[in-house]
């Protein structure tokens, strides 16, 4: 259990970073564009899709109807799916775990069709395809 100078010492290090740092002042879900926008204390408006977020890419737009903001304003929470954004990760565009981000990218990757993609397939086919994995010895 924290120690009472232990919360005095967090408490006026929140204050000061919410001093320098923008944080959430309003948070909702535009039902319409289907994006969540969230309102920063600098002025700055955060728009993103629900789907670019590895908790909520899966949820309803009844899901995403509620949302509170954290007490120190770096966070929104989604009651309904018990799912939380960290706002500084957002911002510096950590939209998920590192293992689910990777896979976001692999499979952005793996779709692209460029002339490039294409004529190494072609050329890897005429090779006999991928090459087979050896066993281990």
């Amino acid at each position: 259990m924290a120690k009472r100078d232990e919360f005095d010492r967090a408490r006026v290090r929140g204050q000061r970073r919410r001093a320098h740092e923008p944080y959430a002042i309003s948070a909702r879900f535009d039902r319409r564009q289907q994006r969540i926008v969230v309102e920063l204390s600098s002025g700055l408006q955060v728009v993103f899709g629900p789907q670019m977020i590895e908790d909520l890419q899966d949820a309803k737009p009844r899901d995403l109807q509620e949302i509170e903001i954290t007490p120190s304003g770096f966070g929104i929470h989604f009651p309904r799916l018990d799912a939380d954004v960290y706002l500084p990760g957002l911002l510096t565009g950590q939209f998920g775990s590192r293992q689910w981000m990777a896979a976001q990218l692999g499979q952005r990757g793996g779709s692209a069709r460029t002339a490039a993609k294409a004529a190494a397939a072609r050329a890897n086919g005429k090779l006999g395809g991928r090459p087979r994995k050896h066993e281990a010895a």
